[in-house]
């Protein structure tokens, strides 16, 4: 069953949600009841063997404070 995120358009609450069914239109906030939901795009993460991948923090490289260039020595981007 997927888990989905759901923002409530009646009282502001931000939710996850295991839905049994594609047709969750119609679920209830758990915060305040209110069936007007959105759904929120999800991003997920998966590992997996195979190709070499970048690791998840910058401990160096080449570009600006000691990062991997990417960012531009500024907020984390990746």
């Amino acid at each position: 069953m997927p888990i989905y995120e759901f923002h409530c358009q009646k009282c502001g609450a931000e939710s996850e949600l295991l839905i049994r069914t594609s047709r969750w239109k119609g679920t209830p906030c758990p915060k305040c009841g209110s069936t007007k939901l959105a759904k929120k795009l999800s991003v997920f993460a998966s590992s997996g063997g195979g190709a070499k991948s970048e690791p998840a923090s910058c401990g160096g490289g080449s570009g600006g404070h000691g990062c991997c260039g990417k960012c531009g020595g500024g907020r984390h981007c990746h």
